[in-house]
């Protein structure tokens, strides 16, 4: 849950000064029935109340604050096949069969906004292309190493390009390697989210927001008590992610530890010349490098370049934020030092011990989807499916991340989140070093 000052810096928010959003959708009032609960309407909540929707089940979606007011609406907007963890833990703990099985679902999830773009006509500056770039000798070899074993295991190859021959993916003196390939790409987060929210309701899903879930009763049917309200049903999914913030421990406290709260910052800066634009990224790809504490950037429809990282684990916001951003940039982009920044924005994610993702049941009617650590905006569209499918009577593919083993972080509620940080200090200097 955001804090007061980051709900504010929330509202300096590129995405939301570029969008209209429609009228604040009414607080839940009254006692409903339903087939299926849905609480939050972050991606990956739409997704499971559209899925569930197209199949016939009546659904109710709740969400504390506005929709897409966390990560889904105002995320680096990077739609990327895969996973945070890599497919380390899907091939260590399932062996390859299903690995194979978890990278293809990444690659569905792509063909999945695709398919909604074009089916609810969601305007959302969509456009295809990645590139993964490292900054040192160290993480050169290292995304060489990466990118040999996904073409080997996966048969997903990339244009792998190092020294000189870099310039021509992406203009910048800080990359000594990258890898571009074009099943990935970017699109408005808020844009896209919006439209699912519109495609949900034009399926009948009637979404309350402001409706906070303070109390969840479990049992043949479940019942959630908001402040004003309540709504029975069937089935359950828990999308909040760390958004559940001071009601999880209420509502799921067998999960809440497993998930930790991580602010991740971006500025846009003034509409460049679009020139420019074409010269320092040819292909108008999204980017990111492969660091512990990474740097993700990308242009905008208007030609701003959207600049990302600076994670901070201590939940309080950086001082300076602005210039430590814009410092960031310019070490990518020297020709940006002296640009202006419109705009400066950020709040948190929610990252699982392992960065893989955590899906699984709290109950035989009673799901919960959280862990995406970072590859949300592809992904949330699968788990949704997958839960669908799950209550639907097809529970393969769920029970396939739900078999992944997932550790709570250490040090319990007051010390997780100092060891965290002190964790992460250690990764800065390795990534310094």
């Amino acid at each position: 849950m955001l804090l007061d000052s980051d709900t504010q810096l929330n509202q300096r928010s590129y995405y939301e000064a570029s969008v209209r959003r429609p009228r604040t959708a009414a607080a839940l009032q009254e006692a409903l029935q339903a087939d299926v609960l849905v609480v939050g309407a972050g991606f990956a909540g739409l997704s499971a109340a559209i899925e569930f929707a197209q199949r016939g089940y009546q659904v109710v979606l709740l969400e504390a604050d506005r929709v897409c007011s966390g990560a889904s609406g105002r995320n680096g907007g990077q739609a990327i096949v895969g996973y945070s963890s890599g497919q380390g833990p899907f091939e260590s703990q399932l062996g390859m069969t299903d690995a194979r099985t978890a990278w293809n679902i990444t690659l569905e999830a792509l063909d999945l906004i695709d398919e909604r773009i074009a089916t609810f006509n969601i305007d959302c500056d969509q456009v295809k292309g990645y590139l993964y770039v490292a900054d040192s000798a160290r993480k050169a070899r290292a995304l060489e190493v990466d990118m040999q074993a996904l073409e080997r295991n996966y048969g997903f190859a990339t244009d792998f390009a190092r020294g000189a021959d870099v310039q021509r993916h992406i203009q910048s003196p800080r990359y000594l390697a990258a890898a571009y390939e074009n099943r990935s790409g970017h699109l408005h987060p808020l844009k896209y989210g919006l439209g699912l929210a519109q495609a949900a309701r034009s399926l009948g899903v009637r979404i309350f927001e402001q409706s906070a879930v303070i109390a969840l009763e479990r049992g043949s049917r479940l019942t959630a008590r908001t402040a004003q309200g309540s709504v029975s049903a069937d089935f359950g999914v828990l999308a909040g992610n760390c958004t559940l913030g001071e009601y999880g421990p209420l509502v799921a406290p067998e999960i809440t530890p497993r998930v930790m709260p991580v602010g991740t910052y971006m500025v846009a800066t003034a509409p460049l010349d679009p020139e420019l634009c074409r010269r320092l990224i040819p292909s108008n790809a999204s980017a990111c490098d492969n660091n512990f504490i990474l740097d993700y950037f990308r242009f905008s429809a208007d030609h701003r370049m959207l600049f990302g990282g600076g994670v901070s684990y201590s939940t309080r916001t950086p001082p300076d934020l602005q210039a430590h951003m814009a410092a960031r940039m310019a070490r990518a982009f020297p020709v940006l030092r002296d640009v202006r920044t419109d705009f400066v924005w950020g709040g948190f994610v929610d990252i699982s011990m392992n960065r893989a993702p955590d899906f699984g049941r709290l109950a035989d009617n009673l799901y919960y989807l959280h862990g995406f650590s970072g590859h949300g905006v592809a992904l949330t569209g699968m788990a949704g499916r997958l839960v669908a499918q799950a209550v639907a009577g097809h529970a393969e593919r769920f029970d396939l991340f739900a078999k992944l083993r997932h550790r709570e972080f250490p040090g319990g509620p007051l010390l997780r989140m100092p060891s965290l940080v002190l964790g992460t200090l250690y990764h800065r200097l390795r990534d310094l070093l």
